[in-house]
């Protein structure tokens, strides 16, 4: 409870301090967002970022599927299996959630 109090109070806060500001601060802060994540670094440190988070996504479920496969209910193992399955067919194009690594 406590925690959604301190939302609502950052939100109210946020919202005063906003209508204050006025449009021209929105725009102006809205372009500045616009042009750092247009800029080649950030673009790439992103890219980067979302590469070795799927990667080490990849390797936690394998590693996990390892030692709780015979733990779960036959549904879910067979499930983990297919996936595993399909995942090695496609050659790593797609990961085990069904999105494309690129």
């Amino acid at each position: 409870m406590r925690y959604r109090i301190t939302f609502v109070i950052g939100l109210a806060v946020g919202y005063v301090l906003g209508t204050r500001a006025g449009r021209e601060r929105y725009e102006q802060l809205k372009k500045t967002a616009r042009e750092i994540s247009q800029n080649p670094a950030v673009r790439n440190t992103a890219e980067s970022a979302a590469q070795q988070s799927r990667h080490f996504a990849g390797k936690a479920y394998h590693t996990v599927s390892d030692k709780v496969s015979d733990r779960v209910p036959a549904a879910v193992a067979d499930r983990v299996r297919s996936l595993r399955e399909r995942s090695a067919h496609n050659g790593g194009a797609e990961d085990d959630w069904g999105t494309s690594n690129t």
